[in-house]
């Protein structure tokens, strides 16, 4: 490392605390949680929507809801900078979203899921991406109500990522092709 770098303090870094956040406009990209089981994987994933701008979070199913101290654990106060909804429902929740003309997609291992790099995004269309399950992915009759599915490509002999790093993935790659 350069003898003239250093780490930037939290003054520098000149975040806008929660409420400031909360306010702004967002990326037109909502994360969609299908019955995400394990409260830090959900605070996990408020966290990486609020460091990617996304819009909100729509919690489906039986997916833990705010406030929790394991979801706050990892959210490290995201929840109050990022809107979510609860939906009893995801597959009601995805043609709600579908409704209102986002384009939703699920990040699921499917026949034709679409690798992600090979994902093009276009900026100015609403986006749904939908998460699935710890054990069991995105539900069937959740990838039959989505405009399509995403994949990403893995090399390993493990045939899935933890659902919060997925995300992390997913949403970064959404943001960069979506300029």
């Amino acid at each position: 490392m350069p003898a003239t770098d250093r780490k930037l303090s939290m003054d520098e870094l000149a975040r806008p605390s929660a409420a400031e956040h909360h306010g702004r406009a967002k990326r037109p990209i909502r994360l969609v949680l299908d019955d995400v089981r394990s409260r830090h994987n959900v605070g996990s994933i408020f966290r990486t929507a609020d460091a990617f701008g996304a819009e909100g979070l729509v919690l489906g199913g039986f997916t833990p809801l705010p406030p929790h101290r394991e979801i706050e654990k990892t959210a490290l106060g995201a929840t109050l900078s990022v809107p979510w909804v609860a939906a009893p429902s995801t597959l009601e929740a995805v043609r709600g979203l579908q409704a209102e003309g986002y384009r939703v997609l699920a990040v699921e291992q499917t026949v034709e899921a679409v690798p992600l790099p090979a994902v093009r995004i276009d900026p100015s269309q609403r986006l749904a991406l939908v998460f699935g399950n710890e054990l069991n992915g995105v539900a069937d009759e959740v990838i039959a109500a989505c405009d399509g599915c995403l994949v990403i490509p893995q090399h390993g002999s493990k045939h899935s990522l933890n659902v919060s790093v997925c995300a992390g993935v997913v949403l970064w790659h959404c943001i960069q092709a979506g300029g």
